[in-house]
């Protein structure tokens, strides 16, 4: 039996949106990064929450959950986000790289089909700022369907409190544990 997978986004939860201001939390400490594709002369620069590695290290240690990356930071948030936090390399989901101008260009946040897809009949807890109605609808007729899916939504400009991994620990010990088979998304998975 496997836990429900945790899936993890990266801008807006682990990295917040800064303020009107430009101001970011206090909590968060400054990193100057070299994302793939990026010129080592031209780092993108984050703000990172120190306290989060120890709490997601938390969470991955119960055995609850089996956590992946899903975000479009895709094998950088295994290469660069988890070393910065501390956390091991974990796999990632392999998104696409569509040509949108909006993270929602159905209605929907856009990395909702491929995830559909290769979550399979697998349950999920999802961890992403960025959710319409629309997708809390289609976790809800997951959930219907016997496929427990939980979207948890940080306040973008805020990020991940210890509350929303409080909350994963709940939904976790609730979700049915799935049978892994050669089908499931983990054979999909990218590992770093």
């Amino acid at each position: 039996m496997r836990p429900p997978y945790l899936l993890l986004d990266v801008d807006g939860v682990l990295i917040p949106f800064p303020q009107a201001d430009g101001t970011t939390p206090a909590t968060h400490a400054r990193h100057d990064v070299v994302p793939t594709g990026r010129a080592p002369d031209a780092p993108a620069t984050i703000w990172l929450n120190p306290a989060h590695g120890p709490l997601l290290m938390h969470v991955i240690r119960t055995g609850l959950v089996t956590p992946v990356w899903c975000t479009s930071w895709r094998q950088d948030a295994t290469m660069i986000i988890g070393p910065l936090l501390g956390l091991p390399s974990l796999p990632y989901v392999d998104l696409p790289r569509p040509q949108i101008t909006t993270s929602h260009p159905n209605g929907y946040l856009w990395k909702r089909d491929y995830v559909d897809t290769w979550l399979n009949h697998s349950p999920t807890i999802w961890i992403d700022d960025d959710f319409t109605n629309l997708d809390h609808e289609w976790a809800a007729k997951r959930t219907a369907q016997g496929q427990t899916t939980t979207l948890i939504q940080p306040d973008p400009r805020i990020g991940l409190l210890a509350d929303h991994l409080v909350e994963v620990l709940a939904r976790a010990v609730r979700v049915p544990s799935s049978r892994a088979n050669a089908s499931c998304p983990a054979s999909q998975a990218k590992a770093a």
